[in-house]
């Protein structure tokens, strides 16, 4: 089979849908199917260019991190495209990339399927803050009832997301199949290596968040339950690994709750180098995202042995389950707090719930899984076709 994604988002851009796209690719390639990729071009090379289609873009001023690809120059590209004889469109993102997908499917005359990887209703005021948020909760609704049943079919990463899409009336045909983890995220790592090089004690208790830092992922929640943690803990150390629009304001907050001593910002960190021994670095992963499709940081955190206290809500309703490597938590700060406090102050206890973590991902979370379930979608779109 030869599929065609298309996608306003890829790397050196770092989000889960980066990291959705390359890890369904990679099994699909070691499925013996050909995929290539239309994402815009961020003038960085990456390691994996050559299936990769890139198109010049625009930045978008409300996040500098994102590129918006140039319509009319990715339809210039359609003779080379048709050339390719494609069996099948897959979309990404709900931006440009949308109706890329769709006009390329049609000129193509493949079928036409889309992921819906962002829980938009929860997100698009944070971009507009001028706009009121039950407007923009309006349009989200509006745009992703539209988009979604422009299409054949759609993909949504857990079945609560694909809920959310039927309240909104979306009535195409749809599969629940959420990103599994590829191999390297059960690597062996070195968690005291990682320590060393950040200069963080051996011996320090360490809670992580990893993730893009925005607004939509709740993070301001995990300083606040810090700043209760730390009165449990006083020695508590908050690891935030990403970067994003929210950076300046949670920066300020720390100030504000006097954190300083207790909270790291490190950046992006090298998937391929420095992402497992972060994870294992930690004594706990922690996550308050209310927005999320489904939540890849969580299982990758588990891959690697490190229990989990989060909130489950939407997507990572279908990850997280009591015990299975996990502790669940209200939004509510100083619960959250004692459930992490729980952890942390015993060490048998969260050692064997790291080891749940790990078997429970090891047997539902696995990457090549997921690809088949891809593969035998795409069959089905076909044979309709």
């Amino acid at each position: 089979m030869k599929i065609l994604f298309v996608s306003d988002v890829y790397f050196p851009r770092v989000n889960g849908v980066s990291t959705s796209i390359r890890t369904f690719v990679y099994q699909l390639q070691e499925l013996g199917h050909e995929v290539h990729l239309v994402a815009p071009d961020y003038g960085v090379a990456t390691e994996d260019e050559a299936w990769i289609r890139r198109i010049p873009a625009r930045k978008i001023y409300f996040d500098p991190e994102d590129r918006l690809m140039k319509y009319g120059l990715a339809l210039d590209q359609l003779m080379q495209l048709r050339s390719e004889q494609y069996d099948l469109v897959h979309i990404h993102t709900p931006f440009a990339a949308h109706y890329l997908g769709q006009k390329l499917a049609h000129l193509l005359d493949v079928p036409c399927v889309e992921t819906y990887h962002t829980f938009f209703e929860d997100y698009l005021h944070h971009y507009l803050p001028w706009m009121p948020r039950r407007t923009a909760r309006g349009i989200a609704r509006f745009v992703s009832r539209r988009q979604c049943n422009g299409v054949d079919a759609i993909v949504a990463p857990s079945q609560p997301m694909l809920d959310v899409l039927r309240s909104y009336g979306v009535k195409v045909k749809a599969e629940v199949i959420p990103t599994g983890l590829q191999a390297q995220s059960f690597a062996a790592a070195d968690g005291a290596a990682f320590r060393e090089k950040y200069q963080i004690p051996h011996d320090r208790p360490m809670a992580l968040y990893v993730g893009r830092v925005a607004f939509e992922k709740n993070i301001d929640f995990l300083l606040r339950m810090a700043s209760e943690l730390r009165e449990m803990q006083p020695d508590v150390l908050l690891v935030v690994a990403g970067e994003g629009p929210a950076e300046k304001s949670l920066h300020q907050l720390a100030i504000e709750l006097n954190l300083q001593n207790n909270i790291r910002f490190i950046g992006y960190l090298d998937r391929n180098t420095e992402l497992n021994g972060c994870y294992k670095a930690a004594d706990v992963f922690v996550f308050s995202s209310k927005s999320e499709t489904q939540g890849l940081v969580i299982i990758e955190a588990m891959a690697q042995g490190t229990p989990v206290v989060a909130i489950a809500e939407l997507g990572t309703k279908s990850i997280l389950i009591e015990g299975e490597g996990a502790l669940i938590a209200p939004e509510e700060e100083v619960i959250f707090a004692e459930r992490v406090n729980s952890l942390l102050q015993n060490k048998k206890v969260r050692n064997a719930l790291g080891a749940k973590a790990r078997a429970y991902v090891e047997e539902k979370w696995t990457s090549r899984a997921q690809a088949e379930r891809v593969v035998e979608f795409y069959q089905g779109m076909l044979n309709k076709k």
